[in-house]
């Protein structure tokens, strides 16, 4: 099935380096979460807007497969699409890479469930779904 994705771009700061000069593995997860921003302003609607609805995305699971490391002063490119959206949860996918690279750096997904104000499991309203699913 083909997605509707987005590529992010970051350029690598120093201070997302380890010792060893590559991308500490943790920050792998800031790339994630900036480009998964950045694919809810292609649905029309910004992270913050969806929170005034009053709904939010906490991450329930994560998963990351490290191919290859990314350094200091690297261009990357955060492919990022939703792979499953749920009433009542979504699944993201990513992949990185070098910019003008083919050489797959990281993959991973993040499952977010939807949850209300009051942090409970809640089911979008039709209103709310029809947007996300403009981008799958």
């Amino acid at each position: 099935m083909n997605h509707k994705y987005i590529n992010h771009e970051i350029r690598v700061m120093y201070a997302d380096t380890d010792q060893m000069k590559i991308v500490w593995h943790g920050n792998y997860l800031r790339y994630f979460e900036a480009a998964r921003v950045e694919l809810f302003r292609t649905f029309g609607m910004s992270y913050k807007e969806f929170e005034e609805y009053g709904f939010m995305l906490p991450v329930k699971e994560v998963f990351i497969d490290y191919k290859a490391s990314a350094k200091s002063d690297d261009i990357i490119i955060v492919k990022t699409w939703v792979a499953t959206l749920k009433h009542v949860s979504m699944k993201i996918m990513y992949e990185i890479y070098i910019k003008g690279s083919e050489k797959l750096l990281t993959k991973g997904y993040t499952l977010h469930p939807f949850v209300n104000s009051d942090g409970k499991l809640s089911k979008l309203p039709d209103e709310l779904y029809n947007v996300l699913q403009k981008g799958i």
